[in-house]
Parts: structure tokens; C-alpha cells; sequence
């Protein structure tokens, strides 16, 4: 089970977000690339960059920043970033200036023809980000509710040869209420590429009921605001997932 830190990037500095709420945020440092070396000194073997105010505006913002991390990072570990990412242009230089992996999220489900050219041109380098409320995927920075069906929609995605799937519940995103397992099992057991979970990660117990469903293929978690309110701590979490899997 890969523990995925968050840095959630709003105006160059590192926040959290509650449900996705641009007026509720709280920021935790201003220095983007020292925050990146924090997890990575953490123990971290990936990192999970958000672009919030591209994912707002649909197009890069906070680039500057992002290349700061990568910068500092180097080619240690993987770093994945979405938000605002609408083209192959953006997906080209972005994945030039050191990153691994892209996350497409809005313009996946708004626009599948360029989610399918971006796996075609950038294989190996795609994630789909799919954000859902009682089943249902919300795009927009999650403004906006559709009608589509998470299940649905991925199987259609893992057919143009997207790498995994990030599954948010909105409704738990930054509210330490826990992940929503059963959803993310349901989807996982739908797919045969890796599902991601995010949304609601509190404590340790959640780490114990994600690594009880690895199997399912369920990959890894997103750590977000429990990691920087101390409510969870991120190299013991790790630790205990390596054991629960090696057990």
C-alpha cells in the first residue's frame, strides 16, 4: 500500500481544502519544494501535487511552484500532478520538466477524445482523477454533479489505456471521516488497473481497512490533511502498511 502525500498548491503556498471549498482553506507553509522534502525525508515514494487554482481557472497556475518541487525532488521519487491540465501542450512540458504522472480529472469527463489522445501520445504517463458523490462524478473542482457513473466511466477510461484511477469521495475530502471503502473496493473490483483512494483518510484504522482490501486492487492513498494536523502520522502509517503486507 503506497502512502501518496498531498500538496495542495493555491496561490503558490501549501493548503488543505475542506470538500473542495476554495474559501476554506487552511494554509500549512509557503514553501512548496521544502514541503516536498518533508515527505520525502518522511519516508514518502510518491508525491500527490494539486494545481487548485488551475483546476479552477482549467488551465496551469501555480507552475512556478510545481517546478520548484520538482526541482527539489529530482528524479527520487515520482511526483503526480493535476488541476487545470486541458491539452497535450501542457501535458508535453509538464511531463519535460520532471513529472511522472498526469492527473486529468474535469477534462476527462468532459472531453474523453482528449483523456484518449493524451494515452495515445503520453502511454505510462496518464491517471484519471475521478471525484464522485454517491456514485455519482462531479467536475468543476467539484461544482458541478453529472449523471455519470463512476464504475462506468472508468471502464471506458481503462480502455484507452489510462495508468490507474484516483477515486475522491467529495463528500468526506478533508473532513477526517474516514475513507469510503466499500465505493473504492466496488470500483477497484470492477477495474483490472490500480485504484487509488482519497477523500477522508483520519487515522491508522483506515490504513488497516486499505491494506485489508490491497487485493482488490486497491493500490494507494492519498494523505492529505490528517498527515499535516498530526492526526496521522506519516512514517508510522507507512511502516505499518509495509508489515501488514509483508505479514
Amino acid at each position: 500500500m503506497l502512502l501518496i502525500p498531498a500538496i495542495d498548491l493555491k496561490d503558490g503556498k501549501c493548503v488543505r481544502l475542506q470538500q473542495g471549498d476554495m474559501a476554506q482553506s487552511t494554509t500549512f507553509g509557503d514553501d512548496p519544494a521544502a514541503m516536498a522534502l518533508r515527505w520525502l525525508d518522511a519516508g514518502a515514494r510518491r508525491l500527490h501535487l494539486v494545481d487548485l487554482n488551475g483546476a479552477f481557472a482549467g488551465r496551469p497556475i501555480n507552475e512556478v511552484a510545481v517546478k520548484s518541487i520538482l526541482r527539489a525532488v529530482g528524479d527520487r521519487i515520482p511526483v503526480q500532478l493535476g488541476g487545470g491540465i486541458r491539452d497535450l501542450d501542457t501535458i508535453e512540458r509538464y511531463l519535460d520538466d520532471g513529472l511522472s504522472y498526469v492527473i486529468i480529472g474535469t477534462a476527462a469527463v468532459k472531453s474523453p477524445g482528449f483523456l484518449k489522445d493524451a494515452c495515445s501520445a503520453f502511454g505510462g504517463h496518464i491517471i484519471v482523477g475521478l471525484d464522485a458523490k454517491d456514485g455519482k462524478v462531479a467536475t468543476d473542482g467539484w461544482s458541478k454533479l453529472t449523471g455519470h457513473e463512476v464504475i462506468d466511466l472508468a471502464k471506458k477510461f481503462e480502455d484507452y489505456g489510462v495508468e490507474a484511477v484516483i477515486y475522491t469521495d467529495i463528500g468526506r475530502d478533508g473532513m477526517l471521516t474516514g475513507i469510503n471503502i466499500e465505493a473504492t473496493v466496488k470500483l477497484a473490483q470492477a477495474l483490472s488497473i490500480p485504484v487509488i483512494a482519497s477523500g477522508g483518510l483520519a487515522g491508522m484504522p483506515d490504513i488497516d481497512a486499505l491494506c485489508a482490501v490491497e487485493a482488490d486492487g486497491v493500490e494507494g492513498v492519498i494523505c492529505g490533511r490528517s498527515i499535516y494536523t498530526g492526526a496521522l502520522d506519516f512514517t508510522a502509517a507507512q511502516a505499518r502498511a509495509d508489515e501488514l503486507a509483508a505479514a
